[in-house]
């Protein structure tokens, strides 16, 4: 008879040892010229968070810098696709990217998240797991009104309908950030006003060189 391994806590923590690479998280950052950051881009679903996270990307790219945008439907299609949307679940989904992120950071990359992370307990547990300094929090603020009007998918409608349960900003809370690092009025500013607001504001903090 095969005895069952016990995956207890106790035994994790045993058992498993963080290795310390020699090549380190600030040796990538000197080598890529900029420091390693995350960029959590919260709000509701259609308030322009992917759009703004790939636009970012791709000038940050064009600037030389190295990065990777963890996007809430791709992520969905692997790492998470065992989750659905109920509150637990999307706190799961949330700490599962928090850990992604983390170790992209050590890679030395600027990692940009698109997710509406609706509640302020999931977001604050990314913050504790990468760590304060590196989460820099974007609320793409944008009224429901305007992004029912964006409503390409016609998922609002379906929330609307009663046909999709647990949909943010229907059914289901979102929770504004109270101070995050920058707020943008993505339903009235121009993508590219809001890019270089994004810029900027890493140039201010030095995680990327003016």
């Amino acid at each position: 008879m095969i005895k069952q391994h016990n995956n207890s806590d106790d035994q994790k923590n045993h058992d498993i040892v963080w290795h310390h690479a020699t090549v380190t998280r600030a040796r990538r950052e000197a080598q890529n010229n900029h420091k390693a950051v995350n960029l959590w881009f919260t709000g509701l679903s259609g308030s322009g968070k992917s759009t703004l996270a790939h636009a970012v990307e791709e000038r940050l790219h064009q600037m030389g810098c190295r990065t990777f945008v963890f996007d809430g439907d791709n992520v969905r299609h692997g790492l998470c696709s065992d989750l659905g949307f109920s509150l637990e679940d999307r706190s799961e989904n949330i700490r599962r990217i928090g850990e992604m992120v983390n170790l992209f950071l050590q890679a030395g990359v600027i990692a940009l998240t698109a997710f509406i992370s609706p509640l302020k307990k999931d977001r604050e547990k990314v913050r504790a797991i990468i760590g304060p300094d590196n989460y820099l929090e974007i609320h793409c603020a944008c009224s429901l009104e305007i992004c029912e009007q964006r409503d390409v998918k016609g998922l609002y409608k379906k929330a609307r309908a009663g046909i999709i349960k647990n949909y943010t900003g229907i059914s289901s809370p979102y929770e504004a950030p109270e101070n995050p690092a920058l707020r943008l009025d993505s339903g009235a500013t121009p993508l590219e006003e809001c890019v270089k607001q994004v810029i900027s504001y890493l140039q201010e903090k030095q995680v990327i060189p003016s």
